[in-house]
């Protein structure tokens, strides 16, 4: 069974340019500091990544998986599914950008996995937690840097 986690945070720039920031996925090597490498595939009738392989830290390991990014609801939503990981049998997730107070934009991740081998409980809550805190404090520094 998978498990799922949600994180919020309101970040000080538009929606428009958070969704510009994560739809921008060659970069994230730049501000993600999990992520190694990243490898597209393919690419969407506009350009965008469409098919995409990482090289992540995890677990104090190096991991490999590769994602099918969703740009169906553009700029609203950004969504990913796993089609190949080495530790991951699901590794699914959105970011959701919604107006927030002002020129702000509250911002939901969203992340479904399942891990090949079984980790204690607390060991998976622990990584989760990090994994989600990491994703959006790195977000709101990349976007709010430049905005």
């Amino acid at each position: 069974m998978a498990d799922q986690a949600t994180e919020h945070m309101s970040v000080s720039a538009s929606p428009e340019r958070c969704f510009s920031v994560v739809a921008d996925i060659e970069r994230m090597v730049e501000w993600a500091a999990d992520i190694k490498e990243i490898v597209v595939h393919e690419r969407d009738d506009q350009g965008r990544p469409r098919l995409v392989t990482f090289r992540a830290a995890a677990f104090g390991r190096s991991t490999s998986y590769t994602l099918a990014y969703d740009f169906s609801e553009a700029p609203r939503i950004l969504s990913w599914k796993l089609t190949k990981g080495d530790i991951t049998t699901k590794l699914d997730g959105s970011y959701i950008f919604e107006p927030g107070d002002g020129a702000g934009t509250d911002v939901t991740y969203h992340l479904e996995a399942e891990l090949r081998v079984p980790i204690p409980g607390f060991i998976k809550m622990r990584a989760q937690s990090r994994i989600m805190s990491t994703a959006m404090r790195e977000l709101k520094a990349r976007v709010e840097s430049s905005s």
